[in-house]
């Protein structure tokens, strides 16, 4: 296995070389992809209808094709389920990646052609292991396996040609034979539809495993951590992994669960690479040792585009290219894909960290934030304040979410936050103040908004008991795989739902 892992990591640094390439020259490889997802699709009958073959340049594109959400396009995949072929892209597109998203409880059925599978996801997953080895070259990832905990839902079967599943079940079913190799366990338990049942056979199948690396998103892998424990009797996973050296995350923002991941693996050298990837394609990958920020991943297939927040509900919004954008600004991110998504908006809000090379952090959700008073208050300012009234009160954060209070006869509005910790904070009443105070620091409208309580008065904060959260996804048919807990919404719908199942 020690030669086999001297050859997996060579291989995977020689793929170096191309990334290199596309961060010394990223506007002339996406103008590349441009030119390429335009002629490859002129005769679709997307192409026809935008007449793709007498467009020469971005601003043309801008002008005549519309900006698109699943809505908008969602006749053309539909008829895509049906069987149709060269309706949004020219290859035959027999799999579809099913999703709810976040920002409708409406199943969405996202086309996954052979090359955006190849040339996007799949190469995705190269790459996550490329820049791992790159950092740290003397890994013995190859020597073990690797425990994904993906999707819920099995393979499904819409008429005989056309499959879907959650895109980590449509991956794991068309992964090649190397890969599949490394990594555990059996597809008939990693694609069990009851995650109950899956987490229970997971544990088993894996705790006798020389498991190297694991994945998944962090509030379902943390359950299927602490049953291995307590069938083990360990009391952390390096006692049932000694080998474990690798941790590949994504979905959600990883500042809640760190301090729990260090309780369950007590190992300063252990490596949390964070990846952004989505049904809709794969677009970053932590590329330096320190968390916090991703490579904008520049030739997977898609064309970026980047919408400023402040123009989300302009009439004719004006997108900006990668070369136009600024640091440190809020866009809603817009893409066109090898799958045939063009103009895509997929829901998500970034910001540019570095410009060179394009590296980019989530911000959060076009549509999960609070702005009930004007405040604006976006997922990226909750994650910051909680992490400081946590860092500040000995807290750890196991799950949240918040929602407006609205006006009343002679009071003022205000946010509530449900929060179930997994450590208590020290002083709750302190933590409170700290949150509200951080978040007043780094967001001036809901300072000014704070003013006097004039419109806003000091945060509402719950307790939850412990499991609340898991138990409320389950109630909404949302437990394990790619489902995540909405952090924030601009009604009560989240926080009623809670608050009328802790009665």
């Amino acid at each position: 296995m020690t030669i086999i892992n001297s050859v997996f990591t060579w291989f995977m640094k020689k793929r170096i070389h191309q990334i290199e390439l596309f961060m010394k020259y990223p506007n002339d490889v996406q103008q590349e992809w441009f030119n390429r997802l335009i002629a490859d699709a002129e005769d679709t009958e997307w192409g026809k209808q935008y007449h793709y073959n007498s467009i020469h340049n971005f601003r043309e594109f801008q002008q005549r094709v519309p900006l698109q959400n699943y809505d908008t396009l969602k006749p053309y995949i539909e008829r895509m389920l049906e069987g149709e072929q060269n309706v949004l892209w020219p290859s035959e597109v027999r799999w579809f990646a099913k999703s709810s998203g976040t920002t409708s409880d409406r199943s969405k059925f996202i086309p996954v052609s052979q090359e955006s599978l190849e040339e996007c996801h799949f190469k995705g997953g190269k790459d996550m292991l490329t820049l791992y080895c790159n950092n740290r070259p003397d890994t013995q990832l190859f020597t073990g396996k690797s425990l994904t905990l993906g999707g819920s839902h099995q393979i499904g079967q819409l008429n005989a040609d056309i499959s879907f599943g959650d895109l980590s079940a449509v991956i794991m079913k068309n992964l090649p034979l190397w890969a599949e190799f490394y990594r555990t366990p059996d597809l008939d338990i990693a694609l069990l539809e009851n995650f109950e049942e899956k987490i229970e056979k997971m544990a088993y199948a894996t705790k006798d495993v020389n498991v190297t690396a694991l994945s998944g998103v962090p509030t379902w892998n943390i359950l299927l951590f602490k049953r291995v424990l307590e069938i083990t009797g360990k009391s952390n996973l390096l006692e049932v992994w000694p080998n474990l050296e690798l941790y590949f995350h994504g979905a959600v923002n990883f500042t809640p669960y760190r301090e729990q991941f260090k309780k369950l693996i007590p190992n300063d050298s252990m490596y949390y690479l964070e990846t952004y990837n989505a049904s809709e394609g794969f677009f970053g990958i932590q590329d330096l040792e320190e968390p916090g920020e991703m490579l904008l991943m520049l030739d997977y297939g898609i064309f970026y585009e980047f919408l400023p927040l402040e123009n989300l509900n302009d009439e004719h919004p004006h997108t900006l290219t990668l070369d136009e954008v600024e640091l440190n600004k809020n866009y809603a991110l817009i893409i066109s894909t090898n799958a045939g998504l063009w103009r895509y908006m997929i829901g998500d809000t970034i910001r540019f960290t570095s410009l060179n090379p394009y590296r980019i952090q989530i911000t959060g959700r076009t549509k999960h934030f609070i702005n009930a008073f004007g405040e604006e208050v976006i997922i990226d300012n909750a994650e910051r304040a909680l992490e400081e009234a946590c860092r500040q009160t000995d807290a750890i954060i196991r799950d949240y979410t918040a929602g407006p209070i609205y006006f009343a006869e002679g009071k003022s509005g205000g946010h509530e936050w449900i929060i179930e910790f997994e450590k208590q904070p020290a002083e709750f009443d302190r933590f409170v103040d700290l949150l509200d105070e951080t978040l007043r620091k780094i967001n001036s409208d809901y300072d000014a908004k704070r003013f006097k309580d004039m419109a806003l008065c000091r945060p509402s904060v719950h307790k939850a008991p412990s499991g609340t959260f898991i138990t409320w996804m389950k109630s909404r048919g949302k437990l394990g795989g790619q489902h995540k807990v909405p952090r924030l919404a601009n009604n009560r719908e989240y926080v009623d739902s809670i608050l009328e199942m802790m009665r």
